[in-house]
């Protein structure tokens, strides 16, 4: 077709590409977003073909914009960061309709009014939180949600994704912001999921765990053209500023984002009173399995936005909207085996290895069983057939046997009597129900201590993976996490897999990390029953890391949130000359703290001052996450009752720690009670 245009000046060429490029993004927005194309699928090719042949005979002519941007880009480097112009918050979440009616209420409660709230209600898809800002109707760029403030840059990779309009629709009814940014959520369908993992096996490459890791995996390839040929879908679901739009409500702000030409889920129920929410929920439950892709819940949403800002926020999340959870799905298995972890503060951790099963659209093959105390409770055994479920539909974990299947031929666990790893005896901890190896040399045991120092919360090397730290130790690379500091780009290409530019990769990362807050550092220490809140108090109390080291039990324990648990703990820590020594190593190879500008623990805190003790089952979330919801809200949670525990948390067969509550005057509260505190 380009040999009938003039391609000695050009004059020809650029109203022809123009129009072409037209053509194109209105077809994509038919077919893509509408599901209504006007053309057949040889005849967009051909355009495209057309297209493309043009740019790359005419390359002053390019745009960024182009329908052609979709194939992909040359690979980058790594990811810049950009800082989102409003946080990306998370959203507070229920598990039933109990927790949906005191959403409810709560809201009527802030905004003082008896009649009915209207509530936008929509599918959670599981998938990734992605922004994008168009500027003038073309988008300029588009970036994770990262920790929620700080995002990664994937523009190339986002302009791959089909459903993603590189230009906004044209509209004499709604003009085109100078500005817009929104926010969606990128995922891979059920059907492409499969597809995509049928032929990764083909290929022999390893299979991705579930749509959402793939989803992921594809928007973080530094080359854009394999992202290219992942199968990213998405669904717009926010605006970052309403007010462009002149909307008063989150219902109405949806229709003009879809009458500028961006997907909104079709499954979306407006201005809904909260029983017809309720009726929602449960219609949206049951046919869960029957959608196209994964969903984890509902995002119940304030409609109008008046009393959005009316209710305003609390530090991590709008109190005008919340996700509801659907149930754990359950699935039979038998358990093949138990085999024992060992975690960085030693303790052994019994895994139950199954059949595979799908779990709520996951192969599931190995579940946790806590510890023996867990495993005794339940009576799980080897050989034994077992429901098992993903706990928030994330966790795998054994849920109950089923004894009527059994054949006499189960055999019971025993905990071994010494490590699995390094084979020296270990220690019962009656208080904690845990069994550790309290061999500091346990390879186990370095590995998980420089995992969690080099991980997000801590030091965030980049690239410094398990399978290379556990490489680095097997090998004796390493042997705490100092050593880090030390590694050179010709030792780190003894390893396997590892080129010279990915060496140098690792060494630049670890020299970038050395710059870090106060309360960072003293998190990536790993000191036991210290986690990142506890951190957070330490920094703001102290002034440097000297000052901490001659802190005694009592001063510690005069501080607000700080027990006599976490005190000696910390002390114990920094009287091990061990641990000093690798501080000192640290401070050596050129480590910057720096001080935290906060004196204290900033937000909403309602919890700040009160220590909790957590036992037994809880109703709709696991111990941990109970123990993260109570430390974001300025709370402290220890392992044992004493004289200074607030709270008792019981859940379902609370054991030994709810008499001693009992006994000792301690409130003792359950899950309900908990939630309604932090709220």
């Amino acid at each position: 077709m380009t040999d009938s245009l003039n391609l000695n000046t050009g004059l020809e060429i650029e109203p022809r590409i123009a129009f072409l490029r037209q053509e194109l993004h209105q077809h994509n927005h038919r077919y893509f977003v509408l599901d209504d194309p006007v053309i057949s699928d040889a005849e967009y090719d051909r355009m495209m073909k057309e297209l493309i042949e043009l740019e790359e005979a005419w390359p002053q002519f390019l745009r960024p914009d182009s329908p052609s941007a979709r194939v992909g880009s040359p690979p980058l480097e790594k990811f810049d960061t950009i800082t989102h112009t409003v946080p990306m918050m998370s959203l507070d979440k229920g598990f039933n309709m109990d927790d949906l009616i005191s959403f409810d209420q709560r809201i009527r409660k802030l905004l003082k009014i008896d009649t009915d709230i209207f509530y936008t209600a929509e599918p959670k898809i599981d998938g990734v939180a992605v922004e994008l800002v168009y500027k003038n109707g073309t988008l300029i760029m588009a970036s994770t949600r990262g920790d929620g403030v700080t995002g990664e840059v994937i523009t190339a990779n986002v302009k791959t994704i089909q459903t993603v309009p590189l230009q906004l629709q044209q509209n004499k009814f709604l003009p085109v912001p100078a500005l817009l940014a929104v926010r969606g959520e990128v995922f891979i369908s059920k059907e492409n999921f499969k597809l995509l993992n049928e032929e990764r096996a083909n290929q022999n490459l390893a299979l991705f765990a579930n749509p959402r890791n793939a989803a992921a995996g594809s928007l973080r390839q530094l080359d854009s053209s394999i992202t290219a040929l992942r199968p990213l879908e998405i669904f717009i679901y926010n605006v970052s500023d309403a007010t462009l739009l002149k909307t008063d409500s989150q219902a109405e702000t949806l229709q003009k984002l879809k009458q500028l030409g961006l997907r909104i889920n079709p499954l979306i129920l407006s201005k809904a009173s909260l029983f017809q929410v309720m009726g929602y929920y449960r219609d949206l439950d049951a046919k869960r399995l029957e959608l196209a892709y994964e969903i984890d819940g509902l995002v119940v949403k304030v409609d109008r936005f008046k009393d959005q800002q009316t209710l305003g926020e609390t530090s991590r999340s709008p109190r005008w909207a919340i996700a509801i959870k659907f149930k754990a799905m359950q699935e039979r298995t038998r358990v093949l085996d138990i085999q024992v972890q060992v975690g960085r503060t030693g303790a052994l951790t019994p895994v139950a290895h199954l059949e595979p099963v799908n779990v709520a659209g996951v192969m599931v093959s190995r579940a946790t069983l806590h510890n023996v105390d867990e495993i005794m409770k339940k009576d799980v055994r080897i050989g034994d057939m077992v429901f098992v479920q993903r706990a928030g539909d994330v966790i795998p974990e054994v849920v109950k046997v089923i004894s009527s299947n059994r054949t006499g031929s189960e055999r019971k666990f025993v905990m071994p009597l010494v490590c699995p790893v390094c084979g020296m005896p270990v220690f019962r901890d009656d208080e904690e129900s845990a069994t550790r190896c309290v061999n500091d040399e346990c390879p186990a045991i370095i590995q998980g201590k420089i995992k969690h120092f080099a991980a997000k919360g801590a030091f965030d090397i980049d690239g410094l993976g398990d399978k290379l730290i556990d490489q680095l130790v097997d090998r004796k690379l390493i042997f705490s996490y100092a050593d880090l500091f030390s590694l050179s780009v010709d030792g780190l290409m003894d390893l396997d897999r590892m080129g010279e530019k990915s060496a140098q990769n690792i060494i630049f990362a670890t020299e970038k990390s050395k710059r870090i807050s106060f309360a960072r550092f003293l998190y990536s220490l790993g000191i036991r029953h210290a986690g990142e809140h506890i951190a957070r108090i330490l920094a703001a109390e102290f002034e440097d890391i000297a000052s901490v080291f001659t802190a005694t039990a009592e001063t510690l324990k005069a501080i607000e949130g700080i027990g006599p648990i976490v005190a000696h703990s910390i002390v114990d820590f920094f009287a091990q000359e061990k641990n000093r020594n690798i501080i000192d190593r640290l401070m050596k190879s050129g480590i910057i703290i720096e001080k935290d500008t906060e004196k204290n623990v900033k937000g909403d805190a309602p919890l700040r001052g009160l220590t909790f003790v957590l036992t037994g089952k809880l109703e709709t979330m696991t111990r941990p996450q109970a123990k993260k919801m109570i430390e974001g809200a300025g709370g402290a949670v220890t392992g044992s009752v004493s004289s200074k525990t607030d709270y008792l948390v019981a859940g379902d067969s609370p054991g030994s720690k709810w008499d001693k509550a009992k006994a000792m005057g301690v409130q003792r509260i359950n899950e309900s009670d908990l939630k309604n505190m932090v709220t």
